[in-house]
């Protein structure tokens, strides 16, 4: 299927490995200039070349932090009109009892996964709108619709994004700019397994044991790969995706269970 992106211009964050890098790689591949942003320069830059040489479009490293005023400015900067946006945090966090949360890492998260992403939706937003095309996903996981114990500090900021992003599509949708979510599941990424690594030690078993759970809980039995988030993140952004907006996509192998 044509995408109907060829020649747009877009911004993927947390780009350098896993689900933001395949976001990037698909869009890529679907005739979209990326710039794309990571904290570390060094998989930045390779991630950058490879993409470029497997789909030979423009594809613009930026080093810095997306949850960075600062380091937004300079992506905004690299790419002032961008037409399509992947606000991926990129951000790992481990199991925290509420108790534990203090006020500081409250706003800590909020930066993280809600200020983030809102301050760049306001930022692309008017000029998108001005040009009648705009596509923004938001990265988020498939938790939010079945919040788990240990993580309120990062549900508790994914929701808020969630309910902003529903306040604001109806004011852009007429002007063909529209928001979604997607909230994957496990992929096989190294933040994936990283995380797994500190479950096993935590839990006092092994690492393949908590892999072997994972999917023994997973209808479709397996991870998926992070091909599957990129692609459906690059349909969302294609002109036949311009009357689906405000939308939370699970995408997790059949973990969810509810309708809704």
């Amino acid at each position: 299927m044509d995408l109907g992106l060829t020649g747009k211009q877009a911004i993927v964050t947390a780009a350098s490995k896993g689900l933001g890098r395949a976001c990037a790689q698909s869009l890529a591949e679907a005739g979209v200039a990326v710039t794309i942003m990571a904290r570390t320069g060094d998989a930045l830059e390779q991630a950058a070349a490879e993409i470029a040489a497997a789909t030979g479009v423009p594809v613009q490293p930026v080093v810095g932090d997306f949850n960075e005023a600062g380091a937004r400015a300079r992506l905004l900067k690299a790419c002032p009109a961008p037409d399509i946006v992947v606000n991926n945090p990129g951000v790992r966090q481990v199991p925290t009892n509420y108790r534990d949360i203090d006020h500081a890492a409250w706003l800590q998260w909020l930066n993280v996964h809600f200020l983030s992403s809102v301050e760049m939706i306001q930022a692309v937003a008017p000029g998108m709108c001005e040009r009648g095309f705009g596509r923004i996903v938001n990265m988020s996981v498939s938790f939010i619709k079945f919040p788990q114990s240990g993580f309120a500090h990062s549900h508790a900021a994914r929701l808020a994004l969630s309910g902003a992003v529903a306040a604001m599509v109806r004011d852009l949708i007429p002007y063909n700019v529209t928001i979604n979510t997607v909230c994957p599941g496990l992929f096989d990424t190294d933040a994936l397994h990283t995380n797994l690594h500190g479950h096993a030690a935590r839990g006092n078993t092994t690492y393949e044991a908590i892999v072997a759970d994972r999917k023994r809980n997973c209808p479709a039995g397996r991870f998926a790969a992070p091909r599957e988030c990129g692609d459906l993140v690059a349909f969302l952004c294609s002109a036949q995706a311009g009357f689906m907006t405000g939308q939370n996509i699970v995408n997790d192998g059949g973990v969810y269970q509810g309708l809704f």
